[in-house]
């Protein structure tokens, strides 16, 4: 016997609230971030802007956990969650993607982040113990020769700035592997334990704490822009971009699966390149056109079977 008609509409509409909305939202959010954090891009050290970003993040996020009567009180297992997350997602991912972005564009930086699911699952085979299929390794291949057309369109274009793509490439690779492990540390049952906005809370803040530190290190003492449009940015890449983007994110994931949820990586770069072409500049040829569609397309192919169980999380 067939369901009821209203038990029907009712399960469409709290799919669309729980997982369908949220799963826009943060795509379109993340999609945004690579060109936003071009005006984070000046007088600023990228390494303060990311603190910036965290300090933030980390206190809103902390009023959000207390507001929703989470405790804040960490044990051990929390601190050990946060230090490693808040190492690896919001102090490597995020400070490689910032300096990435002073030499290539943002659009070509959240495309090689469509790639993240390639790292994600092999560290979820040896992690989770996920088997990585024929379907996905052939998919990946295909999105690595994709990309690599990208960079051959970038380095024909500019050929005096030959290295500096190079460079921009490395530090894009070294801001995703980060994610990366930040990505399968959390889906071990441990982490899963803990409420997800504690978890971020305290993610955030050792993040935080590790960024002043580097960023001290590195550049100096900290260093402020007077421009609105930084301080903007700067807010919406806290409060939108990682606040709320985060919140949403973390619960789909739990409700569909990484796999599933790994769906908006592929889209992200499609609306970053958009933005890239629209505000930056970016020149497609025929090259670049080919190999835009050739990553796309390999991911789809890994995506199929969902054989990704890791996720890709941008920016």
């Amino acid at each position: 016997m067939s369901q009821n008609p209203p038990t029907d509409h009712r399960q469409n509409e709290h799919r669309f609230r729980q997982i369908i909305l949220p799963f826009i939202l943060f795509t379109l959010i993340w999609s945004s971030t690579w060109f936003v954090i071009r005006f984070q891009l000046g007088p600023v050290p990228a390494q303060w802007s990311v603190t910036y970003r965290f300090i933030i993040a980390g206190a809103a996020m902390a009023v959000v956990s207390r507001v929703q009567g989470h405790s804040l009180r960490p044990d051990r297992g929390l601190l050990r969650a946060a230090l490693l997350l808040g190492l690896m997602q919001f102090c490597v991912n995020f400070n490689a993607v910032y300096l990435a972005e002073r030499h290539i564009t943002s659009g070509l930086v959240a495309t090689v982040f469509a790639l993240l699911l390639i790292p994600n699952s092999l560290l979820a085979w040896a992690w989770l113990g996920h088997r990585v299929s024929r379907r996905f390794l052939a998919g990946g291949a295909v999105a690595v020769a994709g990309i690599a057309l990208l960079f051959v369109h970038e380095a024909q274009d500019h050929p005096a700035f030959g290295p500096e793509i190079g460079l921009g490439l490395l530090l894009t690779v070294v801001g995703m592997v980060g994610a990366s492990v930040a990505n399968v540390y959390q889906a071990l049952e441990r982490v899963r334990r803990v409420p997800i906005p504690v978890l971020l809370t305290w993610s955030m803040a050792v993040g935080a704490v590790i960024d002043a530190g580097l960023a001290w290190q590195m550049t100096g003492p900290p260093r402020f822009d007077p421009r609105p449009e930084y301080w903007l940015g700067l807010i919406y890449l806290a409060l939108v971009a990682s606040v709320l983007a985060f919140s949403l994110y973390f619960p789909v994931v739990r409700r569909i699966g990484p796999g599933k949820a790994a769906w908006s990586g592929v889209l992200t770069p499609i609306i970053a390149m958009a933005l890239s072409t629209a505000f930056e500049g970016y020149r497609w040829s025929l090259l670049a056109a080919a190999g835009g569609t050739l990553a796309l397309l390999g991911m789809l192919l890994a995506l199929s079977e969902g054989a990704g169980k890791g996720r890709t999380t941008p920016r």
